[in-house]
C-alpha cells in the first residue's frame, strides 16, 4: 500500500463497480516486465527472442529485490515511459555529466576535493592525475566532461594519462570579470561553435574595458576578435570567433564516423534508462547525448526498449556487450541505421505482470483456501473482464509526483509557475524523515541558508542538489540566486515540476468530471474529431488541434462515448471544455493563484503549451491466468512470503498492451480496487 500522500495524487474514482481484491506487485524484479511496442506495432524484443531471453531467464535465480526507495527529489520513474513530457524530455546537458561514471567514483571524489583546494588558495601549479585511458574516445570524453564541468581547469594528456591543473588564464580573467562570466567565456572558447559569439555584461568603465580587450587579445588573439558596442545607454564587450579559429574541416573519414548510427534493443534489469546510458557512454567513449530512445522505462522491472547510438559502429558495440552484461544490460538486434530515434516514437508498451498472494478485500492477513479460492477466482474474473471491456480512468500515476517524498513535486511546480523562486528552492530542499546525509544537508540549508556549508555536507552522488547549492553559493539565496539555481539544472529536470503540478490538476479534473457529469459524453465536452480522421499515433495524450466540442444534439443522440472524451492539461495553447468543467478549471487554477498564469516562466526558459489526454484508457490484448503458487516459487529465498503460505496462495499473471504515457499500475489499481 502507498502513503496517504500518494493516494491523494490519484483520486479514488473508478469506472467499474466490481469488488476487486488485494495482492502484492513487484515482489521480484521479474514480476514486472515492460516491452516497448514500436510504431509498426511490433514488440521490440520479438524479432530476437532467442537472443534476449537471457535477460529474463537470468532472473530466475535472482534474490527478491529490495524495496525501491528513491531519495533523489527530482527523479522521474514511470511505469513505462515519459514520452508524455513531449519535446521537453531530453538527456542531461554536458554540465550534468556523471563524472562518477566517467572517471570512477573515487577519482571523481578526488577531483572534487582538488577543486576545493584551488578555490581557496593562491595561484598554484598543483596537478592531479585522473588515471590512464587507453581508448582515445574515452580520453576525449574525459577532456570534454571535465572542462565543461570545471572551466577553470586545464586537462593535459601525457599518453595515456590525463592530468588536470588550474588554468592560469582563467584566474587572470576572473580578476577582470565575474567568475560566472569567466566560466561562460571559457566554455564558449572550448566549444568553438561555428558562427558563435559571447558578450560580457555591461561595463561603462573605459579603462576596465581596455584591460579586458588587452587580456583577450594577448591570450586568445589567434582565436577571437573583440569589440565594444553600445546598447540602450550601456557599453559591453562582444567576442567573436575568428574565421581561422573555427574548427578545422573534418576529413572524409571523420565525417563518416560522425554519420554512423547503430540501433539495438536494450534489455535492462533493475536499472534506470539514463543510468544505463551513462554506463554505456563511459564505456564507449561517447557522450550520453549520443544515445537516443523513444521512452524512459521503469527501474524496478525487466524492460526491453529500442535505442540508437551515434558514432559507434555495430562491431564496436558488440565488443562491449560482455562488459554491459555485468551491469545488468543485454544488447540484441545490433544493426546499422540511417538516423537517430525520436522521443515518443513508439506505439505503446506491452506488460507482463505477476500479482502474488491474492486475497479478498477485508481479509486482512487471513489466507483463503478451498471455497475461498473459488470465490477469489470469481472476483478476479469479474474484475479483469470489466477492465477489459470498459477500460480504466487514465490517471497519472503517483510516480509522476515523486512518490514517497516529504514534499510532492507538484508543490515545487506550483511555486515555479508563480515565479516564487525562493519558495520553490526551499520546497525542493525539504528533507525526508531520518538522518541520512542528504536529509542532513537539506536540513542544514533550510536552517542556516548557508549554501557553501550545505554543499560540503551534500553527498557527491546528489548531482541536482549540488548543482543548485553551487549556484546559490555564487549568486546568493535571494530571488535572483534561486533563479540561477534552477537554471543550473538541465531543462528537462526544470520542466518536470510544473508538469507535475499540471498532472495533479488533470487528475483532480477527471475525478470532478466523473462525479458531476457522469459517465457519458456531455454538451461542451472535448472529443476527438469524428471517426475516420487520420491519427498518425495512438498516444496517451496529444497536442493535436483536431478537437471538437460536443453539441447539445450530439449529447442527446449519444454520438460520442466517454471513451472519446478528452480533458486538457493546463497550458497556454489548449482549449478548455465549454461546460461546467471549463469553469472548474478557472476556479481550480485561481485557488492556487494562477488565474492569470501564462504558463511561461521566462526567467527559467520554461513554456508549457498544454495538451489533451483521453479520460479513459483501454488495455489491449489483455489476458490473464490464475494458479496456485508452487512450493519455493520465487527462488532466492522467497522474500516476505513464508513457504507455507506460498503453497496455499493464488498468483495472478496478466498480459496487456497500453498506449504510451499510460500507467500499468493505474490499470492494476482499477482491476484490484486498491492503491498499489
Amino acid at each position: 500500500m502507498k502513503q496517504d500522500s500518494d493516494a491523494v495524487n490519484v483520486p479514488a474514482c473508478f469506472i467499474s463497480s466490481h469488488e476487486g481484491f488485494l495482492g502484492s506487485i513487484k515482489t521480484f524484479i521479474r514480476d514486472f516486465v515492460v516491452t516497448e511496442i514500436d510504431v509498426n506495432g511490433q514488440q521490440v524484443n520479438k524479432a530476437a527472442a532467442t537472443e534476449t531471453s537471457g535477460c529474463a531467464s537470468s532472473c530466475k535465480n535472482s534474490e527478491p529485490a529490495a524495496e525501491c526507495k528513491d531519495n533523489n527529489h527530482s527523479s522521474v520513474s514511470h511505469d513505462a515511459d515519459v514520452s508524455d513530457f513531449g519535446v521537453d524530455v531530453s538527456l542531461p546537458s554536458p554540465g550534468s555529466f556523471d563524472l562518477g561514471v566517467i572517471l570512477g567514483q573515487s577519482v571523481s571524489d578526488e577531483l572534487e576535493q582538488f577543486v576545493l583546494t584551488l578555490k581557496d588558495e593562491k595561484p598554484t601549479k598543483q596537478e592531479l592525475s585522473l588515471g590512464s585511458f587507453t581508448d582515445k574516445h574515452h580520453r576525449a570524453n574525459v577532456h570534454r566532461a571535465v572542462r565543461h564541468r570545471f572551466p577553470f581547469l586545464m586537462t593535459v594528456t601525457i599518453q595515456p594519462e590525463i592530468r588536470v591543473r588550474e588554468d592560469p588564464d582563467y584566474r587572470e580573467l576572473s580578476q577582470l570579470v565575474t567568475e560566472d562570466e569567466a566560466e561562460d567565456f571559457f566554455r564558449f572558447i572550448d566549444a568553438k561553435v561555428r558562427g558563435s559569439s559571447y558578450t560580457f555584461g555591461p561595463d561603462d568603465n573605459k579603462e576596465h574595458r581596455t584591460a579586458v580587450h588587452h587580456f583577450l587579445s594577448r591570450r586568445f588573439g589567434k582565436l577571437v576578435e573583440t569589440k565594444s558596442f553600445s546598447d540602450q545607454g550601456s557599453t559591453a564587450i562582444s567576442v567573436r570567433l575568428r574565421e581561422r579559429g573555427r574548427p578545422k574541416k573534418r576529413s572524409a573519414e571523420e565525417r563518416k564516423e560522425e554519420e554512423v548510427y547503430t540501433a539495438f534493443t536494450l534489455c535492462k534489469e533493475n536499472l534506470e534508462t539514463l543510468e544505463a546510458i551513462s554506463y554505456m557512454a563511459a564505456a564507449l567513449g561517447v557522450l550520453p547525448s549520443d544515445f537516443t530512445y523513444a521512452g524512459i522505462k521503469d527501474k524496478r522491472a525487466i524492460t526491453y526498449q529500442s535505442m540508437v547510438v551515434k558514432k559507434v559502429s555495430p562491431q564496436r558495440l558488440k565488443e562491449k556487450t560482455a562488459e554491459f552484461e555485468k551491469r545488468g544490460m543485454r544488447l540484441s538486434q545490433v544493426r546499422s541505421v540511417s538516423e537517430p530515434l525520436r522521443l515518443g516514437r513508439l506505439q505503446g508498451n506491452h506488460f507482463d505482470l505477476v500479482v502474488r498472494d491474492l486475497r479478498p478485500h477485508g481479509a486482512g492477513d487471513a489466507h483463503p483456501s478451498g471455497v475461498g479460492h473459488t470465490r477469489l477466482a470469481a472476483l478476479v474474473k469479474e474484475a479483469v473482464e470489466n477492465v477489459k471491456a470498459r477500460g480504466f480512468v487514465n490517471y497519472y500515476g503517483p510516480q509522476r509526483f515523486g512518490s514517497g517524498q516529504s514534499i510532492q513535486s507538484d508543490r515545487v511546480g506550483l511555486a515555479l509557475l508563480k515565479e516564487d523562486m525562493v519558495s520553490a528552492v526551499r520546497l525542493f530542499f525539504t528533507p525526508e524523515e531520518g538522518d541520512d546525509p542528504q536529509s542532513q544537508a537539506k536540513r542544514h540549508f533550510l536552517q542556516t541558508d548557508n549554501a557553501k556549508e550545505s554543499l560540503a555536507l551534500m553527498p557527491l552522488s546528489k548531482a541536482r542538489e549540488r548543482l543548485m547549492l553551487r549556484a546559490m553559493n555564487r549568486y546568493g539565496t535571494g530571488p535572483d540566486g534561486c533563479a540561477q539555481a534552477w537554471l543550473s539544472l538541465p531543462h528537462s529536470m526544470r520542466v518536470f515540476y510544473p508538469h507535475a503540478y499540471c498532472s495533479r490538476v488533470w487528475n483532480e479534473a477527471v475525478a470532478h468530471r466523473l462525479a458531476t457529469l457522469g459517465h457519458s459524453a456531455r454538451r461542451g465536452d472535448l472529443v476527438w474529431m469524428q471517426e475516420g480522421q487520420n491519427r498518425t499515433e495512438d498516444a496517451g495524450e496529444t497536442n493535436s488541434a483536431q478537437i471538437h466540442v460536443v453539441t447539445d444534439q450530439e449529447e442527446q443522440g449519444g454520438v460520442y462515448t466517454l471513451g472519446q472524451v478528452l480533458l486538457p492539461m493546463p497550458g497556454n495553447t489548449v482549449k478548455y471544455p465549454e461546460n461546467a468543467m471549463g469553469t472548474w478549471y478557472q476556479e481550480r487554477l485561481a485557488r492556487d493563484g494562477l488565474d492569470n498564469c501564462r504558463f511561461r516562466v521566462g526567467s527559467l526558459k520554461l513554456n508549457l503549451p498544454g495538451c489533451y489526454r483521453p479520460l479513459l484508457a483501454l488495455p489491449r490484448n489483455l489476458s490473464y491466468q490464475l494458479h496456485r503458487a508452487a512450493c519455493g516459487e520465487g527462488g532466492g529465498g522467497g522474500g516476505d512470503v513464508t513457504g507455507e503460505r506460498k503453497q496455499d496462495s493464488l498468483t495472478l499473471t496478466l498480459s496487456f498492451d497500453l498506449d504510451s504515457s499510460c500507467y500499468a499500475t493505474i490499470c492494476l489499481r482499477e482491476i484490484m480496487k486498491c492503491d498499489l
